[in-house]
């Protein structure tokens, strides 16, 4: 009796490698994928949120910035300034706190480089101590602005002593532009490390007097009239913008970004396992031949 075809000479199964996209398919990797979609999603929408944050849907009218409004109605204290109200005129109450007059250089009036005397004011009508920082007036040399801060000082504190009573005396008002914070510079190897050539209410705040518990403006205020023999600071309406904040721009490119990546991510780990599954096989069709 013939029997059925030998298993001996049987072919072995050849296994082939799987491709990339029998990998992505998983059940792991396609969980995986959810996931980067719900991260890409959030990405999305903050992104989404920012742009609609830089792009104004209601510019202020023309002349808005002239208008001189209280300061309280166009930025809170630790508020960064909207794009749009660089350049408002406002009006604040307060007293110059003695001992923190402060020169800054590297500032152009009309085109002519000097110094600005700066001064923080205790703003008045708050229900916690409140500070701005402002720029007094101008000068040509830093002889003169130290003279001019060392006559503001002493006359700070010759007003300190006067009034008994501050709550029952009025607060002088200062009028001008409200400007955003420029950021502080560190001096050069060679300068004086006390030097600022940055209008930074961050950098003078670091050198102020009794800032214990202070709710300090992040702008700063760039007075019209001038006092102590100062120059006033050349003060000019602000362009008309676009109504375009490109620092959100950036934002909202950056969370585009982000969501890419995250598929990109996901792509790199799929086919990282792709690869080392690959490379295990071919191992161990070496090691078996």
């Amino acid at each position: 009796m013939t029997g059925g075809p030998s298993s001996a000479g049987a072919q072995p199964v050849e296994i082939f490698p799987p491709t990339l996209r029998e990998v992505m398919v998983r059940p792991r990797w396609i969980a995986m994928l959810a996931l980067c979609l719900v991260v890409a999603g959030v990405f999305a929408w903050l992104g989404q949120w920012q742009l609609g944050r830089a792009l104004q849907t209601s510019p202020l009218p023309p002349g808005a910035t002239e208008e001189v409004r209280p300061l309280a109605d166009v930025v809170a204290p630790g508020d960064y300034l909207p794009e749009p109200l660089v350049g408002q005129r406002v009006r604040v109450e307060g007293w110059l706190v003695p001992g923190d007059f402060i020169v800054v250089s590297s500032r152009f009036n009309d085109g002519v480089e000097g110094y600005w005397v700066t001064g923080q004011l205790r703003v008045e009508g708050t229900t916690q101590p409140t500070s701005l920082a402002v720029a007094l007036g101008w000068a040509a040399t830093k002889d003169e602005a130290d003279a001019a801060a060392a006559w503001l000082d002493e006359r700070s504190r010759a007003v300190a002593d006067a009034i008994v009573d501050v709550a029952a005396q009025p607060a002088p008002t200062y009028t001008g532009r409200l400007i955003s914070d420029e950021g502080p510079v560190v001096p050069g190897p060679n300068a004086d490390p006390l030097t600022l050539t940055r209008m930074s209410p961050a950098a003078l705040l670091s050198r102020w007097h009794d800032i214990g518990g202070l709710d300090v403006y992040r702008p700063y205020l760039a007075a019209e009239t001038a006092t102590g023999g100062l120059t006033d600071i050349a003060s000019r309406p602000p362009g008309e913008g676009a109504g375009v904040n490109w620092l959100n721009i950036f934002y909202a490119a950056e969370w585009a970004v982000f969501a890419g990546f995250a598929f990109y991510l996901w792509y790199r780990l799929a086919r990282d396992a792709w690869e080392r599954e690959v490379e295990e096989m071919q191992d161990a069709e070496a090691a078996a031949s």
